[in-house]
């Protein structure tokens, strides 16, 4: 494999692993942060994983531009190839609860009635599904979820909402998300999840990370509430 690196920065660089979106360019994406992780070590600042790159940020002062490209080339992508590397691209599983429905999803119906499908269906379908955190952007804690089932795929809204409330599960293309907190939005909602996405004062703040599977499961209106769900 050749790996595509660019200047981002004084002390940064950006690799980019591949064009498209697949569960196999994430795991890839995944193994080379932890690869990263121990060769750069103290050297390394943090870390920005997404779809199919990674921004490395080092330190400036210890080491410079031309040392950590090498070190992808000579060490980071012969490492990618082998077998044993490979072997390690597990997936830790989050489980996320939601309650479906109209009331907690204002979209629903609008989007079962695009698939040629009951809201039912819609739920069984997006709750059947497995999907990979493939980014986290936009708002702390907002991860980027793919793929969805293309039966329930469905466009971003004309006119994004000015308000979506904190838990929305939503619909946008083949990505499904959970909004992290109150803000502006245009994908489609379809639930809510009492699951908080971030949380400043726990540790980790996040209940997911780029590179791990989520799967939805249903609950009632009344189990939502009793585990800290707020209605809109």
């Amino acid at each position: 494999m050749m790996l595509r690196i660019e200047g981002a920065g004084e002390n940064a660089l950006m690799v980019y692993f591949g064009a498209e979106t697949s569960p196999a360019l994430s795991a890839q994406v995944q193994q080379a942060a932890r690869l990263m992780e121990a060769l750069l070590g103290p050297h390394l600042v943090d870390m920005v994983p997404s779809y199919a790159s990674l921004l490395v940020i080092f330190d400036g002062f210890s080491c410079d531009h031309l040392q950590v490209r090498r070190l992808i080339r000579t060490t980071l992508e012969p490492a990618l190839t082998q077998p044993e590397t490979q072997a390690h691209a597990c997936s830790r599983v989050v489980e996320l609860p939601v309650w479906y429905g109209t009331e907690a999803g204002p979209d629903l119906e609008a989007l079962s009635v695009r698939a040629g499908l009951t809201p039912e269906a819609v739920i069984d379908i997006h709750q059947s599904g497995e999907y990979r955190v493939y980014a986290i952007g936009f708002a702390p804690g907002f991860a980027y979820l793919g793929q969805v089932d293309e039966r329930i795929a469905a466009p971003r809204l004309a006119t994004p909402r000015l308000k979506v409330p904190r838990g929305a599960v939503a619909i946008a293309d083949r990505q499904t998300a959970v909004y992290p907190a109150v803000s502006p939005g245009g994908w489609n909602l379809i639930g809510l999840c009492p699951t908080r996405m971030f949380n400043p004062d726990q540790e980790p703040v996040m209940p997911v990370s780029v590179g791990d599977v989520v799967r939805f499961h249903a609950i009632s209106r009344d189990e939502f509430l009793a585990r800290g769900g707020e209605l809109p």
